[in-house]
C-alpha cells in the first residue's frame, strides 16, 4: 500500500491511513506493507501544519495494490498543497497512467479534487470534504452523501477523520473482518457511517 505524500498534505490525512494499514500487518497472516511515497525525488515532506516526514521511497503504483491519496490546502490557491499538485500536474499525470487489474486507487479529503484533475472521478460516485464538494461535482464526479464510498477500484472518503473509515474499510475489504475488529480493538477506534457500495 502506498501513500501519496507531497508539500502541503494534512498531516491526519496521510498519518491516519499509515497507522492503520501498519496496526492490519499484525492482524494478517501474509503481512502488510505500507510505504510513503512521492512522484518528485525522495525528500522530506512539510505538511499542511509544518511536520515533516521523510519520503525514501519514489511512486511506484505497479508495486501496490492500494495507493492513497490524501488533501490539504483546498482554502490556500497559493502555496503548497491539491492546487499546487493540480498545476504542477505530475501527481495527476501520474494518476492518470496508473489505473489497471488489480489496483485500488484511494483519496481522502480533498484528495479526491487531485483524482478529479486526472479524470478519475468523472461519471463515478464518490466523495471529499464537505467544503470542496462543489468542485467534486464540477469535475464531473457523482457525489453520494457517504463518509466512505467504494466503487470497486476507486474508494473516496469525506473530511479529514475519515482516513480511519477510508483504511479500516480497506482492511476489512482486502483481509477480512477478523483483521479490521482487531486494528478497532488496537487503535480503540470503532468505524463510523455506513460505507457506501453500489446496489
Amino acid at each position: 500500500m502506498h501513500i501519496v505524500v507531497f508539500d502541503g498534505a494534512e498531516e491526519l490525512d496521510f498519518t491516519a491511513p499509515f497507522e492503520v494499514f501498519s496496526a492490519a500487518s499484525m492482524h494478517s497472516e501474509h503481512g502488510v506493507e505500507v510505504d510513503y511515497v512521492t512522484t518528485g525525488e525522495p525528500r522530506e515532506i512539510t505538511g499542511a501544519y509544518g511536520s515533516h516526514t521523510r519520503v525514501t521511497r519514489r511512486w511506484a503504483p505497479e508495486e501496490a495494490d492500494i495507493v492513497v491519496v490524501p488533501g490539504g490546502g483546498y482554502r490556500r490557491r497559493q502555496g503548497p498543497g491539491i492546487w499546487s499538485e493540480i498545476a504542477d500536474g505530475t501527481l495527476p499525470g501520474a494518476l492518470a497512467a496508473a489505473p489497471r487489474r488489480g489496483l485500488v486507487i484511494s483519496s481522502l479529503c480533498t484528495g479526491a479534487i487531485v483524482l478529479g484533475a486526472a479524470g478519475l472521478t468523472a461519471g463515478r460516485p464518490c466523495t471529499t470534504h464537505h467544503g470542496a464538494a462543489a468542485t467534486l461535482q464540477e469535475q464531473g464526479g457523482i457525489l453520494v452523501d457517504a463518509r466512505v464510498v467504494d466503487d470497486g477500484d476507486l474508494v473516496t472518503a469525506g473530511g479529514i477523520t475519515s482516513g480511519l473509515e477510508l483504511a479500516l474499510w480497506l482492511v476489512r475489504r482486502e483481509l477480512g473482518a477478523e483483521a479490521a475488529v482487531g486494528v478497532e480493538n488496537m487503535l480503540e477506534y470503532q468505524a463510523r457511517g455506513t460505507v457506501w457500495t453500489p446496489s
